[in-house]
């Protein structure tokens, strides 16, 4: 998979801010990065930093379609994670910036004959690998049809790649977003295309601080999805900007660049690999909201028959009684984990933000109130939701 997508089809302005962290040309962003990618990069190796080659910890589920694919594929990829999240049968599947297709060819073997997967990215040379192995796969996974395409197109314009709102259970995207020229535009346009209580689940690079912009104008930093990453708390205010109210970390690790002459441009920026989710729920709450509800995993999903994480600070075991907040519960009934969890607790009573979430009550008359520092985080309950 490549850290790029897009399509040829129309010219956007980029702007330097700190939200998006884009050169001044969009334009010249996007070709860099084709270049980067169509021609600089031959194979995974030839990559200088470890940034776009973290893809530790697969799963089972991956681990045993991974035979199956094409080395040609394989040697083309340039992920910073796994983006293949739980229950993928039958769903429709947008791959942002999906390279030569490693994930979409993997996805499509999840998806299955009922399923579909779309490919958009904005590399021809990319898209020419993924086209030509569609065929190999489809044999290689034992379907009747082809259950995967590929478009050329840009990220940020996904309305012209002919894509429909509300039209896709699930999107991906594996290191790509950090070289879009405009996250905004990215971020819009997955939040139009996703169906309601679908997710966008992907991996990128991210910043300890904004990174400042002559790095960002660096075409082999940009390149390697470093300069181009977002300071993490911008990319925590783009993501609520355009609908996904409460973003869910999964994973994420330290990425060590390895290579000395990059780490001295870098200086003391830290970079970090981090999966998250991004449910479509119209009206989340802006916190951790307590409404007397819980859930009980059933232990029904394949391969995870113990336990299943949701997120970094949620993993139900099998049959326990778990409190959760209001948009927890959303994101488990509200989505095709739903016939997976039983549901306790009416929620017609509220009851302030979960004790340990974070936030205190911000009253100077309640300091010395054991609620109160509770909720601000020095005592946390065994049954709260975070």
């Amino acid at each position: 998979m490549s850290c790029c997508g897009g399509k040829p089809c129309g010219n956007a302005a980029g702007s330097v801010s700190a939200a998006t962290n884009a050169p001044v040309s969009a334009d010249a962003t996007r070709e860099s990065v084709k270049d980067y990618y169509g021609k600089v990069l031959a194979k995974s190796d030839d990559l200088k930093t470890n940034a776009c080659t973290t893809d530790s910890g697969m799963p089972a589920k991956v681990k045993a379609v991974f035979p199956l694919l094409s080395d040609e594929v394989v040697a083309k990829y340039y992920g910073c994670g796994i983006v293949v999240p739980e229950l993928l049968e039958g769903c429709s599947v947008l791959d942002l910036g999906c390279g030569a297709g490693r994930d979409c060819f993997i996805i499509s073997k999840l998806v299955g004959e009922k399923g579909r997967v779309v490919g958009v990215d904005m590399t021809e040379e990319q898209l020419e690998v993924a086209n030509r192995n569609i065929d190999f796969h489809t044999k290689a996974f034992g379907l009747a049809a082809p259950n995967v395409e590929f478009r050329k197109g840009y990220i940020e314009k996904l309305d012209e790649c002919d894509l429909a709102d509300n039209s896709f259970d699930v999107i991906v995207s594996n290191c790509v977003i950090n070289l879009s020229p405009d996250k905004d535009a990215v971020l819009r346009e997955a939040y139009r295309v996703l169906k309601p209580g679908g997710e966008l689940y992907f991996s990128d690079v991210y910043a300890d601080r904004r990174v400042p912009q002559e790095l960002v104008a660096d075409p082999v930093l940009f390149g390697e999805c470093l300069s181009g990453a977002l300071y993490w708390n911008d990319f925590l205010t783009i993501a609520r900007k355009h609908g996904f109210a409460d973003p869910r970390l999964v994973s994420d690790a330290r990425i060590t660049i390895n290579n000395k002459a990059i780490e001295e441009k870098v200086g003391h920026i830290k970079f970090y690999s981090a999966t998250y989710r991004l449910f479509k729920h119209a009206d989340l709450e802006t916190d951790c909201e307590d409404y007397g509800e819980a859930v009980i995993y059933k232990g029904t999903i394949p391969t995870y028959p113990r336990a299943f994480t949701l997120d970094a600070h949620h993993t139900f075991d099998a049959g326990r009684v778990v409190p959760v907040c209001r948009n927890t519960l959303r994101m488990v009934l509200e989505t095709r984990l739903a016939p997976h969890f039983e549901v306790l607790g009416a929620g017609a009573q509220h009851f302030g933000i979960f004790e340990g979430c974070g936030k205190a009550v911000p009253f100077a008359s309640a300091k010395g109130d054991p609620a109160a520092a509770a909720v601000g985080g020095k005592k946390k309950s065994a049954g709260g939701c975070c």
